[in-house]
């Protein structure tokens, strides 16, 4: 687990995830490595014409469309290698010394996967070339990303925004103090102000385990508040991201429930569909 490792495609958004994905390699001083996965399901690498012997005229025909998709082929692998190096002369603007470029044929989910032990950060934009959404939506991979990848992901908004205030959402579970430690371990937001924030009734057991958690970042040099607040999860983290003007979400991927353990965690999957800032979902 050494690369900060940035997925590029042909999305307004990677601009954003190039610009997230050189800070962050800079604050983790880890190297950065710039991927682009060409769909093999859009572009196959070869065409399969067993089965069709005997076709006649039909096969000559198939053999003709195999070239053409092999045509194809080749000129999306040459733009993809275009793509990645408009990132890498972006990255280098933006401070990242000598990022690595690799391509892969196959499909995003399950390149992460076999590349991810490599992995010490993944950065992705919310939206990808092919999603009909808007910016401020969720693209269709990312929960498929999530529930795969083991590792930190930071799902990068529209545009980058230097982070300078950083909330970490709080619900006092187990899991929750880990997502804690994991972040306090962490160079990522060393000598940023952090907002540990718990949505819940101001009870004695919730201020002793918010109080746990902010000694947590305390202990490691982190500037922290900590609030208690009413009300509904998702309403009450994005006002007070809001009247806070924070900048990154952080959040770990799953809440309580073991039954939650091949999906994305209800609070963290609504939010990754509505926050319109940066957030990193820790595993």
């Amino acid at each position: 687990m050494t690369h900060v490792m940035a997925c590029i495609d042909n999305s307004q958004s990677s601009l954003a995830v190039c610009d997230y994905a050189a800070w962050a390699s800079q604050r983790l001083s880890a190297p950065l490595t710039l991927l682009h996965v060409l769909d093999k399901e859009k572009y196959p690498a070869s065409a399969d014409l067993s089965g069709n012997i005997g076709l006649g005229s039909r096969e000559h025909l198939l053999e003709e469309l195999a070239t053409l998709d092999a045509q194809r082929a080749k000129l999306a692998l040459e733009h993809g290698q275009h793509m990645l190096e408009k990132a890498h002369e972006r990255t280098l603007i933006s401070g990242a010394i000598s990022p690595d470029l690799k391509q892969r044929h196959g499909h995003l989910v399950e390149s992460l996967s076999d590349l991810q032990d490599d992995i010490r950060l993944l950065v992705i934009g919310r939206v990808g070339e092919d999603s009909t959404r808007s910016a401020q939506s969720l693209g269709s991979q990312i929960e498929a990303v999530v529930r795969t990848i083991h590792r930190p992901i930071l799902i990068t908004a529209s545009h980058f925004k230097k982070p300078e205030k950083v909330m970490l959402a709080f619900d006092g579970s187990a899991t929750a103090h880990k997502t804690v430690q994991m972040f306090a371990s962490s160079p990522l937001c060393t000598e940023l102000p952090i907002h540990i924030v718990m949505v819940g009734a101001d009870s004695e057991d919730n201020r002793k385990e918010l109080e746990k958690a902010r000694s947590t970042l305390v202990s490691s040099g982190l500037k922290t508040e900590a609030e208690i607040l009413p009300g509904e999860v998702e309403t009450v983290l994005q006002a007070y991201q809001a009247e806070h003007m924070i900048d990154l979400l952080v959040m770990g991927a799953y809440g309580h429930s073991r039954i939650r353990q091949f999906l994305v965690g209800s609070t963290t999957a609504t939010m990754l569909r509505t926050a319109t800032l940066s957030v990193l979902v820790l595993r």
